[in-house]
């Protein structure tokens, strides 16, 4: 749609120039006017003429009229004028051919661009807490954050994906007191991350008894910093206990991560960044913590050092961006986090540019909202979460029991690539910023917009195809059905929602789209005869719109994180 929407902006401007002399519009200003008109009835394009009514001194509807009459296009069998608005009708015919030659020849390539050819771009995400499970609430930062690299590459950038472990502060001061006071070495050698939990619950249930075990925690936690070696084994095993666990997840997810160098990777990095705020006088002493007051920017005072000295969130993460530029030398770091820490990326972002670092304006915080079970809040410490191992397992065994039911057995690889690409789906279906209350029984759903429909497409595609057994021919209509020409609409504007997902980081954008490409195709396979099509240049023109449809399809389920199946 974006050249069909040139060669319309070209026309416009011409019959402007023509019609309203010395008056003129440029080409890139019209076409971010033009806009797709709620009914194909009504036209394939329309400008609405109110917004160029002061530049051009006459009513909506008078202009709208009189560039009617005075635009000639071959690209449009018909131009119109109603109510103030131009309305554009393609040769549909021709606009389908068009489209689905440029998918067959772009192939995988088709709706990329060369946007960040030559640059960089980090995106720090998923980031669990060392020694806590991965469950849902992980899932947003874990999938929104691969999501857009994904979309990052397929426009040029070069990415570096980095899982920026949680795993340091005063969380495994209290893992140690508990570790020592209830835990076992052959406890946690036998149930790993799960007798860590325990303890970490365990831990807070007595701490409300005793508040004293809260100062046991920090004082271990300052161990641990002033490289106590005790504290340090400990803690070197909880990390490695945890990435094991971690790393069976990505891989049901098909993630992998450039650096998994986490928070503790900074600790020697941090000392220089204090010594240069101190220098530069931003540090201030508040009840014997170092801040860096905020109040002319209308924040609280963005908190460096305890008053024992030890580090804070906000002191790490200026480290780590000062060392990710330093190493990756990158045009934008994206942060993807939950809405809850819009206040702390807004702190330290600020603090990043009284420092001086010309980077600040580079930082980007992509936030999410919050994710709740049943309406309540999930807390690892009060045990109510829901392991996204256990889900994973319900939804694969969710899938077989359906392929039971179908007379069609599922192998194990393609039972969990539809279970676990039906909960990424169920996540990406919503806005970003959306609040999600995760019903188990939706989320496992396999009927109506859903992940698996999405899957079961590709797939009806990739039978179609594989039926046919023979070299797909360029597409060369002279006539189309209602549906045929719905389709290849779809079709082409893939490349402007790929924009669109990236200019919002929304990877929502692109599942919303799957979704109208997948009814659009069902409506085409449902209404008209593909395999059966008695004449051989519409059976032709069929199968190549398929291909087309599976080659867009299969692109647009990777910029989520889904699987592809070609057979359900």
């Amino acid at each position: 749609m974006q050249q069909l929407k040139k060669q319309a902006a070209k026309a416009i401007c011409a019959a402007v120039s023509s019609l309203f002399a010395p008056l003129s519009l440029s080409v890139d200003e019209v076409f971010e006017l033009l806009e797709y008109p709620p009914e194909t009835k009504m036209g394939d394009l329309a400008l609405p003429c109110f917004k160029l009514s002061r530049t051009l001194r006459r009513s909506p509807v008078q202009i709208a009229e009189q560039l009617a009459g005075a635009i000639t296009s071959d690209a449009f069998s018909e131009v119109s004028a109603l109510n103030g608005y131009l309305n554009f009708k393609m040769n549909t015919a021709a606009f389908t051919s068009r489209i689905v030659n440029t998918v067959l020849e772009e192939g995988e390539g088709y709706g990329s661009s060369r946007e960040g050819e030559g640059k960089t771009v980090v995106l720090d995400y998923s980031s669990p807490n060392v020694a806590k499970p991965f469950h849902i609430g992980h899932l947003g930062t874990t999938v929104i954050g691969h999501s857009l690299r994904l979309l990052h590459e397929f426009v040029g950038y070069k990415c570096v994906g980095i899982n920026h472990l949680g795993d340091w502060g005063t969380q495994f001061g209290k893992l140690i007191v508990a570790y020592r006071k209830w835990g076992s070495r052959d406890e946690v050698e036998e149930k790993e991350i799960d007798e860590l939990v325990r303890l970490y619950v365990k831990f807070h249930e007595e701490a409300e008894k005793d508040p004293a075990l809260n100062d046991e925690a920090r004082a271990e936690f300052t161990k641990l910093e002033a490289h106590d070696e005790e504290n340090l084994a400990l803690w070197r095993w909880f990390v490695n206990i945890s990435l094991r666990e971690y790393q069976k997840t990505y891989r049901m997810l098909n993630i992998a991560f450039d650096s998994y160098n986490g928070e503790s990777f900074y600790t020697d990095l941090m000392p220089p960044q204090i010594k240069k705020m101190k220098e530069m006088g931003l540090l201030t002493i508040d009840d014997g913590a170092s801040v860096v007051n905020l109040e002319e920017w209308n924040m609280p005072p963005c908190l460096i050092l305890k008053r024992d000295g030890s580090t804070l969130y906000p002191t790490r993460d200026i480290a780590a961006a000062v060392y990710r530029k330093e190493t990756y030398d990158f045009d934008k770091c994206i942060y993807v986090t939950s809405a809850g820490q819009c206040l702390h990326f807004a702190q330290w972002f600020k603090v990043v540019e009284l420092m001086g670092y010309d980077f600040y304006d580079k930082l980007l915080h992509v936030p999410y909202g919050t994710v709740s079970i049943n309406g309540e809040k999930l807390a690892t410490r009060t045990g109510n979460v829901i392991l996204l191992k256990d889900l994973f397992a319900q939804a694969i065994e969710k899938v077989k029991g359906i392929m039971a039911q179908k007379h069609s057995s599922a192998d194990e690889k393609t039972a969990e690539e539809v279970g676990v690409g039906a909960i990424i789906f169920y996540y990406l279906s919503n806005n970003r910023m959306r609040d999600i209350n995760f019903m188990l029984e939706d989320a496992l759903s396999f009927d109506g917009n859903t992940g698996p429909y999405a899957q079961y497409t590709y797939a009806r595609c990739s039978s179609l195809l594989e039926k046919a057994a023979d070299e797909i021919p360029s597409c060369s209509m002279t006539a189309v059905t209602e549906e045929e020409a719905a389709l290849a609409r779809v079709l082409a504007v893939f490349p402007e929602k790929i924009a669109s997902a990236l200019a919002e980081s929304e990877p929502s954008v692109i599942t919303r789209y799957i979704l109208d490409l997948c009814a659009a195709f069902n409506r085409f396979y449902h209404d008209c005869q593909i395999l059966s099509a008695e004449d051989k240049t519409v059976r032709g023109n069929r199968l190549a719109l398929t291909k087309a449809v599976k080659t867009v399809l299969g692109t647009a389920l990777h910029l989520i994180c889904m699987p592809t199946p070609s057979k359900i």
